[in-house]
């Protein structure tokens, strides 16, 4: 288990289905993810995600007080096969109040600290803005642009110092 001021972070469990199943049905949260998925895509996903590689890992954010759910974040082999990629999808009634910068940062400092890796990568559509911002307060900088899904991403990362 993880923890930050306001989140605890988990590891996923087959329990936490129906809460992960939110944000992949949540059109908000899909509009620069490819768009919500049908529920047999949805289980496929989440088996995946409950079963991860040695080199992925998955937590379940929640707020401390309420144990209310917030959302999915990861780390994970990214699609260049060899970067690790931090991942995030949050509920949308949990955005604007600081929650995704306070759980990615989490998580680049697990990666740099407990995992020792040297780099982490992310990648969103340059047309998501806000992500972008979150990326660049965090640190992360441009490294790329590529286009994939049909849509321009931007590839941003950051260093182990």
């Amino acid at each position: 288990m993880l923890e930050t001021n306001r989140c605890l972070l988990t590891k996923l469990q087959q329990a936490n289905y129906e809460d992960v199943k939110k944000l992949y049905v949540n059109e908000e949260v899909r509009k620069y993810l490819g768009g919500t998925l049908k529920e047999e895509t949805i289980k496929k996903s989440f088996f995946k995600m409950v079963q991860p590689t040695i080199d992925s890992l998955y937590w379940v954010a929640r707020e401390k007080h309420s144990n209310e759910f917030i959302g999915l974040i990861s780390l994970d082999t990214h699609h260049d096969g060899t970067s690790t990629e931090v991942s995030y999808q949050l509920l949308p009634q949990w955005w604007g109040a600081g929650y995704a910068t306070e759980l990615v940062k989490e998580i680049i400092d697990y990666a740099f600290n407990q995992l020792n890796l040297p780099e982490v990568i992310a990648e969103t559509q340059t047309a998501n803005n806000a992500s972008r911002r979150l990326l660049e307060r965090l640190g992360m900088e441009l490294v790329q642009t590529v286009q994939r899904f049909g849509e321009e991403q931007a590839i941003y990362g950051i260093k182990n110092s």
